[in-house]
């Protein structure tokens, strides 16, 4: 019985190795053995290369489980079965007896296996599964050494069946953005990044999505010079529109010709310079600006602001007409926005209600909303675009749009354009049927 027992328990341990060393390689993660692998752990470096090709690896495994698992099967009948066999009453009969006696360390050899061989070591392995998968690949590698000729030639079996089924052999270690955000969320629950560390990642992951036009200084409030502007004019623009740039065209806004920086005016004002004073004609220096299409994407952008080292770009349309202009300080306010506070095109009014400039980017009212996405998006870059589109008309006052259990209404109207939008959580949304787009007033009284 003594023997029966010890061997028993070397048997669990064997086959707690098998099973360890199965998860720890299916789970231990790439992006945590490859450093290591790098400063020259050879252990690492053999982890990475069974998990390249892990067929060999769990061919033996499994090798080695049926084996432990028959040999404790046969090694517990024949060490416990008799002794089992004597205890039992003899008003039994022989047949019924010589069962239960198999039975019964049958029974206890399976929960012993199942508990300590199995479940304990998988737990563990799940939890630590690089440290483990170090500890055991060197045990591993002589294992298969040992099985060599019958592993190889179960392995190349199971390969083929693979390949007649498509099936993939190994794991695939391809990283999507969907994988970023889901590493950040979980870094953020378990208290490694704070919310506005979070948010400013979610924001860079957002430079390649969001277009030009999302982060724009929009045509109609570009401040710009005339060419042939007098000096007073020039003085009033900066009085009563302070920035670090001020665009200069000729005659109109869509002939440009350059742009001056606002230092230098300053410089002229102060020294008093009397030979040409703010004329932009008499030798002030105009720099030539970064031209970019309103097709970029942020990300995009900020790579043509570096080969060209400018900071100020005039973003134009198809017809080479401009729509606005891009600094890299708008970049990093869109990037910061979230940390600073809530962008200035969003006012909060109450827990259900808010009032959105019109040119507030349909990105950051999905971001303050919470809402996925909005119908056709592609079509428009800000919100006032989103009401333009659903009413298919020039939007009027009290206009108003119903979607995903909010109301948008327009509450002002300057010149055509949409001022600002109301924005009110409805009491009791109610969810529109798959494919119905968003409903507007004018539809609603129908």
């Amino acid at each position: 019985m003594l023997f029966g027992v010890i061997s028993i328990c070397l048997l669990g341990a064997a086959s707690a190795f098998f099973s360890v060393s199965e998860i720890s390689l299916a789970a231990s993660r790439r992006m945590k053995l490859r450093p290591l692998a790098d400063k020259g752990d050879l252990r690492a470096a053999r982890v990475l290369s069974f998990q390249e090709q892990p067929g060999l690896f769990f061919t033996t495994v499994q090798i080695g489980l049926n084996f432990v698992a028959i040999l404790a099967g046969i090694v517990g009948d024949s060490s416990f079965a008799p002794l089992i066999l004597e205890k039992l009453p003899h008003f039994i009969p022989e047949a019924l007896r010589g069962q239960i006696a198999s039975a019964i360390p049958f029974i206890g050899v399976t929960l012993f296996f199942v508990l300590f061989a199995d479940q304990i070591p998988k737990r563990i392995a799940m939890a630590i599964p690089e440290k483990t998968s170090l500890s055991v690949i060197d045990g591993m590698r002589r294992v298969i050494l040992l099985c060599g000729p019958l592993a190889r030639a179960l392995s190349a079996t199971s390969g083929a069946a693979y390949k007649l089924l498509g099936l993939p052999e190994k794991r695939r270690e391809d990283i999507t953005s969907d994988d970023l955000y889901a590493v950040v969320e979980a870094g953020t629950m378990a208290g490694l990044l704070r919310k506005q560390e979070k948010d400013l990642i979610g924001n860079v992951f957002e430079l390649d999505v969001r277009a030009v036009p999302s982060a724009m200084t929009p045509r109609e409030n570009i401040v710009w010079f005339d060419l042939h502007e007098d000096e007073e004019s020039i003085k009033e623009k900066i009085a009563r529109e302070s920035h670090s740039t001020y665009l200069v065209c000729d005659k109109d806004i869509d002939h440009i010709i350059g742009y001056v920086d606002s230092k230098e005016l300053l410089g002229r004002v102060l020294r008093g310079d009397s030979s040409g004073g703010l004329a932009l004609d008499k030798g002030l220096a105009i720099r030539p600006p970064l031209i970019l299409p309103d097709t970029l994407t942020l990300a995009e952008a900020m790579d043509h602001f570096k080969g060209k080292s400018e900071n100020l770009a005039v973003v134009l349309n198809e017809y080479a007409l401009v729509v606005g202009i891009l600094t890299l300080q708008d970049i990093m306010l869109m990037l910061m926005g979230n940390l600073v506070g809530e962008e200035e095109q969003i006012t909060k009014r109450d827990e259900s209600s808010w009032l959105l400039d019109g040119a507030t980017p349909i990105d950051d009212v999905e971001h303050v909303l919470k809402i996925d996405m909005f119908p056709e998006e592609e079509n428009y870059e800000t919100i006032g675009g989103f009401m333009t589109y659903m009413l298919r008309r020039i939007p009027h006052r009290m206009d108003s749009v119903v979607y995903e259990g909010y109301k948008f209404e327009v509450m002002d109207i300057e010149s055509y354009r949409i001022g600002q939008i109301l924005v009110s959580r409805l009491p009791v949304p109610s969810p529109a049927p798959s494919g119905k787009k968003p409903e507007t007033e004018g539809q609603k009284k129908k």
